[in-house]
């Protein structure tokens, strides 16, 4: 995006990105008016949501300003007098008209402006109306445009994003790949622990980059999401505020201002989110030589309050920008498990043993984010500089009060025979040190130079307590209490050259890593330590075919290091016959991605067809391994994994009150597990799509469907079944489309569930999870 120099770059700030409100510049008495349409130089049709703004001459203020309509039309109201008027959108060459004396109502008739060369590292996103944009690195997602997101999460967003599948568990899969880089505006934040506990409407887009270049981290197997909050960019005093209530009282309510000038711009936007849920899961597995067979189901009930205040403000004076921008969340999530266990004999159907667990669990989760960015700008609109200082911290402090009934199929106070309780407190630092230099050469070419030093440190401190008779109170079980701490530096720098012409744009570049990683389970002074350097060569290539079509390919050399929580050794002991634990010995995986793909942009629709290959060396899988009649599940590292396949995303205007977008990903993974006990090569084909049709209804009314359905897919000892889910939404504007009211309806036909199966030579496991998901929500808010 070109960086306006002097007065211009000014008035840009001052009118960029959101829909201005009409009553700001209908606010004027005796006022006249200008009006016109704006159409495509080259393809002569109307250009959308173009920002039009009035000047008096010689001023840096704009005096009325606003967007062109889906028809390209425009109209302005002010008092008599002399003006220009200013054209700006991202993608388009910026169009001024001088001299304009405005003694009586004015039609300009057609304006044409150019389209920019846009630059291959650009991601355009024109209009926030737009749900979804495609680009060389990946898509953009815009949230508010899928109504299915309203009084939800971040989790909500990814739920209903194309290429994106999320797990029970809160997983997030990317083109299969549970490897995901996640970053809350371009930063590496320790708040992304927890996705679910982060509102859906603090969240202004989401950047999803499937082969990111050397300019971003070369850390996750699947690529980066990019989290963007929002920080207010319209001129003037705005905000909004929204309530969303919901069955079994879920509630989800919040408010945002923003204040801008020509100086300054200050924001600030807060959530309370108070959301309740109920589940049931099954489990049925059967060990072959034990000859045993233990089925499970888990009640759940769970209640998750919450806070979060996002704020911050920048300057602009000359050439430079200080920005700061801040995230506070505090959550308190209670849930009751209760676990109903039965063991047998598979022959017989004998009875072994029967119990049930009931887990009473409540955590506080706190956090908090800041950012100081600062940045440069030159007489060269395509030089520039940028630093960015920022520190997240993260406190997570969770009690389990576990109640044991042995030989009883009913939590009854008569049937109690044991007591257990756990005690977690976990802490979350992550520093980030950046800073980025773009140079140009010519005007033709560039390059790109950075420095990043992210510093993190995470200290896990679990006691686990058991109730003994003899002396009336709880003892600490050293076996399993521990504290684990892990600490890891990585810096890195980063070179990029690119050269763009009018058929062709490609950047090369080569990022190096330097990664020291300590890890110590202080009861036992185990001591893990690793070192290493790894070059991370990129390559993207656009090739424009004519206006509507291009054709892309990029390369980048990736790796994965394993997340804290997987090689953090301590057990989760909610169920003792089925156990997850880390794996303190796991390895970084090693990855080469490749992606060629074909993008048509039209006026009314585009399309995007990409094919993508990955080769992953010690591809990290959870594994089951059975012993003594439990089963441990935890991370290892495989031998290598392969997978490849198609992605198809678009939108379109079917009709002028129909329009469609989604996705559609398949793609096939070969997994080789042989290294790992009862481990085998397992193979199989994969596909999840997303769909959003639109309709505009009479009486100003908005219906909108959403469909997803995630196939099976293998893993390393079995695979995953099908999900799927369809969610109904209706809304209309009020107060000149200031106000709105929306009823939606989240999985209309309760179909949405996880279940699974394993298979191996000495037991098999098929589970069945379900949660609450046929939920009605309504939804208000109202602009100002």
């Amino acid at each position: 995006m070109k960086i306006l120099p002097g007065t211009a770059f000014y008035r840009y700030l001052s009118i960029t990105f959101f829909i201005v409100f009409p009553f700001i510049s209908n606010a004027q008495d005796n006022s006249l008016t200008i009006k016109g349409r704006v159409i495509d130089a080259d393809t002569k049709q109307p250009v959308l949501f173009m920002q039009v703004a009035l000047f008096k001459p010689g001023t840096d203020t704009p005096v009325t300003f606003s967007d062109t309509k889906d028809s390209g039309e425009f109209s302005l109201s002010a008092p008599n007098g002399n003006y220009e008027l200013n054209f700006y959108l991202i993608g388009y060459d910026k169009k001024t008209i001088t001299d304009i004396v405005l003694n009586s109502n004015k039609d300009l008739g057609k304006i044409e402006v150019k389209s920019e060369n846009q630059d291959l590292q650009e991601v355009v996103v024109q209009t926030s109306k737009i749900p979804l944009r495609a680009d060389l690195e990946g898509i953009t997602i815009n949230p508010e445009a899928n109504m299915s997101n309203l009084g939800g999460t971040l989790l909500d967003i990814l739920r209903n994003t194309p290429s994106i599948s999320v797990g029970d568990d809160g997983t997030i899969a990317l083109r299969g790949s549970t490897g995901t880089n996640i970053l809350i505006n371009g930063r590496n934040s320790s708040l992304t622990q927890n996705l679910d506990q982060l509102p859906a409407s603090a969240v202004d887009q989401i950047r999803i980059i499937n082969n990111p270049n050397a300019r971003f981290d070369a850390d996750a197997e699947g690529g980066v999401i990019d989290i963007i909050l929002k920080k207010g960019e319209d001129l003037g005093t705005n905000g909004s505020a929204e309530l969303t209530y919901g069955t079994r009282g879920r509630m989800n309510t919040g408010a945002r201002f923003n204040h801008r000038t020509i100086k300054y711009n200050v924001f600030g936007g807060y959530n309370y989110r108070d959301w309740r849920d109920v589940g049931k899961r099954t489990s049925d597995r059967i060990l072959f030589e034990e000859d045993e067979r233990l089925l499970q189901e888990t009640d759940s009930e769970s209640q998750n309050i919450g806070h979060t205040f996002n704020y911050g403000g920048d300057y602009y004076f000359g050439k430079n920008i200080i920005s700061y921008e801040g995230v506070f969340t505090t959550n308190v999530d209670s849930q009751v498990n209760t676990l109903y266990s039965q063991l047998s004999r598979n022959s017989t159907g004998a009875p072994i043993l029967d119990f049930v667990r009931r887990n009473n669990e409540t955590e506080d989760d706190d956090g908090v984010d800041n950012a100081i960015i600062y940045e440069r700008t030159f007489d060269n609109p395509d030089q520039s500089f940028r630093f960015l200082a920022s520190s997240s911290y993260r406190n997570q402090y969770k009690v389990q009060n576990i109640d044991v009934f042995t030989n009883s199929t009913e939590a009854t106070e008569e049937n109690l025979t044991g007591q257990e309780r756990g005690f977690t407190d976990e802490k979350r630092n992550i520093y980030v040190f950046q800073a980025d230099y773009i140079h140009p050469l010519s005007e033709k070419k560039k390059i790109e130079t950075g420095l990043k030093s992210i510093l993190r440190e995470f200290d896990n401190d679990f006691i686990f307590q058991r109730f003994q008779e003899g002396n009336q109170d709880f003892v600490t079980d050293p076996n399993i209490s521990n504290r684990f701490i892990y600490k890891d530096k990585v810096y890195a720098g980063y070179f990029i050259y690119a050269a763009s012409s009018d058929k062709i744009d490609y950047s090369f570049g080569l990022r190096g890593e330097y990664t020291n990683l300590n890890t110590e389970l202080i009861n036992t002074n185990e001591i893990n330590k690793q070192n290493y350097l790894n070059l991370f060569p990129s390559a993207q290539v656009l090739y424009k075919l004519n206006e509507e079509n291009s054709l892309k390919f990029t390369y980048s050399r990736r790796i994965d290091r394993p997340r804290p929580w997987r090689l953090n050794p301590f057990p989760d002991i909610t169920d003792s016959l089925s156990i997850r634990r880390g794996n303190p010995n796991l390895q970084p995986e090693k990855i080469h991605s490749l992606e060629f793909g074909h993008m048509l942009n039209r006026a009314k629709s585009s399309f995007t067809t990409n094919a993508f290959f990955r080769h992953v060396d010690g591809q990290e899988d959870m594994i089951t391994i059975i012993q003594d009649g439990i089963s441990y599940i935890q991370p290892e590292n495989l031998n290598t994994a392969v997978s490849y396949g198609l992605e198809f995303i678009g939108l379109g205007e079917i009709k002028p009150w129909w329009n469609i977008s989604g996705g559609l990903t398949m793609f096939r993974i070969i997994v080789d597990g042989s290294n790992v006990e009862n481990g085998s090569i397992n193979k199989g084909f994969a596909w999840n799509t997303k769909l959003t049709s639109d309709f505009k209804l009479p009486l100003g009314i908005n219906f909108q469907i959403v469909a997803n359905y995630d196939s099976p897919e293998i893993e390393a000892q079995g695979r995953d079944l099908a999900q799927y889910f369809i969610d109904a939404n209706v809304m209309r504007n009020f107060f000149k489309d200031r106000g709105s009211l929306a009823l939606s309806v989240r999985d209309i036909f309760d179909t949405r569930r996880f279940a699974g199966e394993n298979r191996t030579a000495s037991f098999s496991q098929d589970f069945y999870a379900k949660r609450e998901t046929r939920i009605f929500l309504l939804s208000a808010k109202f602009n100002f």
